[in-house]
């Protein structure tokens, strides 16, 4: 049976690899969008990868946090 750190830890591997998905696809979808600046579509794009880099970060923050009390456990006041 596992434990609460060993699960919290294979939680914050499971965010980490969502992260690398969110820190490729991104800066993609920033560089497609200025590829077509005449789209109709290029607004709405570099809108979405302006998003999905902002949650690549919060989500790059939110698992190494998850990690970090896995390995080093809760802080105590």
């Amino acid at each position: 049976m596992p434990t609460t750190q060993s699960d919290s830890f294979y939680k914050s591997i499971k965010f980490f690899g969502l992260t690398v998905l969110l820190m490729f696809s991104g800066p993609g979808a920033i560089y497609e969008a200025f590829k077509n600046e005449n789209h109709p579509l290029y607004l709405p794009v570099l809108i979405l990868g302006f998003i999905l880099s902002l949650a690549a970060l919060a989500l790059f923050y939110y698992s190494l946090r998850l990690m970090m009390t896995a390995i080093f456990g809760k802080r105590k006041k």
